[in-house]
């Protein structure tokens, strides 16, 4: 019988070998263990069987040194060493070693562990080095090898690829090396069994994803005796992680399906079919069209709707969400859209008011703005049930607003509130009220199957009929004059323009004085009585930021000068051109929601990049690819490809990426897969109930007592 079998163990029975502290470990010691503790969080057993190896070297492969060429990375070479000697003075003190195959020599360099390596290397003796090749003057060189005596070794049975693992510059500078640490694993892992990594998987996943048993994964990780092994231990342990994170968020999901009661919208009445037929302002395109349909779906079902809406810049998400307040009028309910500004708010205003003006249906606004007796008005009005859509800001969550019959609630721009902001909606009905979340930042799908896996989730990726794509272009400061020339045409058409300036964090004043400096040029270009120009910047009140604003979204200034205070979401539908000034200090998403701010009109519209002639090899990515698409969720794949998954706005807070193996931008496949397995298994036993379920619900709820799961929406 193979030792590798497949054996169920409950959380409570599994043995303490685990908890063992590190110190105990045959070759640690209590001053070894401190250092790990500090400096990779190795304080027991378990946390060095989970400290996975990062590569393995291959120990079957030894390349000639005659090989090594330009293009050789990594590289393992036996020889003797021949020379020995410590050379340079202070900073540039340095070993200097030299090893010879028969083939050709290659030079070893020590800047740091000198001392290491003159106790432990004898010249005339042979020796196996490791590592990242390169050449210095015609020779090849390793700086810091792994070296090791070249023994003859029996080594039936054992690894021929030996695990390197990530330690830190301290660790090596007290002898723990990433094969130091390898050696601590072989010791550690004869005196681990079954019983310590008991399996939780169900049997039938095992089968039927042909995963490996976690006994054996946990031991091929470390020390797998041919490649397979270790690919089929890294495809179980990678798929673990991401399984149980997807059947945590989908539980949440699954239990909100089946006990959150909600309204039931059982009629699409003559409020929607009116406007439908006769107010639409254009066609809806298939992906609006798709989204209304699951909203009716969601909304029909008697449970809370919780959905999040996501849809690039000019998608077409208002006239969405307009179709879905006028599903839950039908129905007898009052609605609410919050947005977090005055000027998104207003603007949501204006745009449903108009689409709404000849239908009898009662809109109103409330923010920070209304008072008095309009604000009495208003309140009495959605207290009696008289108003059937409130548009507003943070105002809506106030205890004095109060809602007669509150149904169908859509929120804004969903990152810029808080939970508990969100909240104080839902408890303004009886019954939650339908949710409807909505970004205009397009999420990367891996990305959103993590962070809104416990949402319903809608994607809108069609622009409407006659949006024209937005022309990017980039150009070099020494063009400042002929970008500025084409600037004046556009305005001479009567065409507005955003000329946007960085907002640079480490210094307030200095962007400041950056914008200033560019608002005076722009002046100078464009003078005053023929042109007008609106600038807002951090430092003005919320008041004086509104009043510019206004005059820009009025027409009366023909130019806005800004830092990246403008408002995701302003809508100026007669701005035709984007100036991004040092388009290289911007992210990518930044970049893309910056350029959305133009393209909402009928006219063709333009975006130019500026930048200075020095660029780094990402920033020249990062322009290349805005000038390349205005496909806002090609954009965010490639955003979280460049920068990875942890410099996304909120995902660091949320706790949901800290894998130690999985990537969700390398393993989206095997991230589908987790889905699929975690949904198929909640479909039949969403309490986790089962027999063959025990260890699994056991091992999720270890697994709660030690993460925080945050549940987003």
């Amino acid at each position: 019988m193979s030792v590798f079998c497949v054996k169920l163990y409950t959380i409570s029975t599994l043995p303490s070998i685990l908890h063992t502290p590190i110190e105990f470990l045959k070759g640690v010691g209590p001053q070894r263990a401190q250092w790990l503790r500090a400096e990779i969080a190795v304080s027991s057993y378990g946390d060095l069987l989970n400290h996975f190896p990062y590569r393995h070297i291959d120990k079957t492969r030894v390349y000639p040194i005659s090989s090594i060429g330009a293009s050789t990375e990594a590289v393992q070479v036996r020889g003797i060493l021949t020379d020995m000697q410590e050379v340079g003075e202070r900073s540039g003190r340095r070993l200097v070693a030299q090893l010879s195959d028969g083939t050709g020599v290659l030079e070893l360099v020590w800047f740091q562990g000198i001392a290491w390596a003159k106790k432990n290397l004898e010249v005339g003796h042979e020796y196996l080095a490791y590592g990242k090749a390169a050449w210095f003057k015609s020779t090849p060189q390793i700086t810091h090898p792994e070296v090791e005596a070249a023994v003859e070794e029996n080594r039936a049975g054992q690894s021929l690829l030996e695990p390197v693992y990530p330690v830190t510059e301290k660790l090596k500078s007290r002898y723990i090396t990433a094969r130091s640490l390898g050696k601590l694993v072989l010791a550690l892992l004869p005196q681990i069994g079954p019983d310590d990594v008991p399996e939780f998987l169900p049997a039938w996943v095992l089968k039927q994803w042909q995963l490996v048993p976690r006994f054996e994964a946990y031991h091929h990780i470390h020390f797998p005796p041919r490649q397979q092994a270790y690919e089929q231990a890294l495809r179980r342990l990678k798929f673990e992680e991401l399984f149980l994170l997807q059947l945590k968020l989908n539980q949440v999901k699954f239990k909100r399906h089946q006990y959150s009661k909600g309204f039931v919208f059982a009629v699409v009445g003559q409020h929607f079919n009116t406007f439908y037929a006769q107010h639409l302002p254009f066609a809806l395109t298939n992906a609006q069209k798709k989204v209304v349909k699951e909203v009716r779906q969601d909304c029909g079902r008697g449970f809370q709707m919780n959905r999040l809406l996501q849809g690039d810049v000019g998608s077409g998400k208002t006239i969405v969400a307009l179709l879905c307040m006028l599903l839950a009028i039908d129905n007898g309910f009052q609605t609410c859209l919050m947005a977090p500004t005055e000027i998104l708010s207003q603007q949501h205003f204006t745009s449903i008011s108009a689409l709404l003006a000849n239908m009898p249906i009662t809109v109103a606004l409330l923010t920070g703005s209304v008072k008095g007796k309009a604000r009495k008005a208003i309140l009495k009005q959605a207290e009696e049930g008289h108003l059937h859509i409130l548009i507003g800001t943070h105002a809506l969550i106030e205890k004095e607003v109060q809602f007669a019959k509150l149904g169908f609630v859509v929120i804004d721009e969903q990152h810029r509130f808080g939970v508990e902001q969100r909240a104080k909606l839902w408890k303004k009905s009886a019954l939650p009220p339908h949710v409807l979340v909505m970004t205009a930042t397009p999420i990367p799908r891996t990305l959103s199957m993590t962070m809104f896996g416990d949402l319903d989730v809608s994607i809108m990726d069609e622009l409407p009929p006659g949006r024209q794509p937005i022309t990017t272009v980039h150009r070099y400061e020494s063009s400042r004059a002929n970008v500025l020339d084409f600037v004046r045409e556009q305005v001479d058409q009567g065409r507005q323009c955003y000329i946007i300036f960085p907002l640079i964090e480490e210094s307030e004043t200095l962007a400041y004085e950056n914008l200033m400096r560019g608002y005076e040029n722009v002046k100078a270009f464009f003078p005053e009585p023929k042109y007008w120009i609106s600038m807002v910047h951090g430092r003005m009140s919320a008041d004086e930021k509104d009043v510019n604003m206004q005059r820009f979204v009025r027409g009366e200034t023909n130019l806005m000068v800004s830092t990246t205070v403008i408002e995701v979401g302003v809508n100026v539908p007669n701005s035709t051109v984007m100036i991004i000034e040092s388009a290289e200090k911007f992210g990518l998403s930044q970049l893309h929601q910056l350029r959305g701010r133009v393209g909402r009109g009928s006219q063709k519209s333009y975006c130019v990049l500026m930048t200075g002639f020095k660029l780094s090899a990402d920033a020249r990515e990062r322009i290349k690819i805005m000038c390349e698409t205005n496909d806002g969720f090609k954009i965010a794949e490639k955003d979280m490809e460049l920068r990875g998954p942890g410099d996304i706005e909120g995902t660091k807070q949320s706790g949901l990426l800290n894998f130690k193996l999985a990537s969700i931008i390398n393993d989206k496949e095997l991230m589908e897969t987790a889905k699929l397995v975690a949904e198929n298994l909640l479909n039949t036993d969403v309490e986790l109930n089962l027999p063959q379920h025990q260890a699994l619900k056991q091992r999720l709820q270890q697994q709660q007592n030690k993460s925080y799961w945050s549940q987003i929406a």
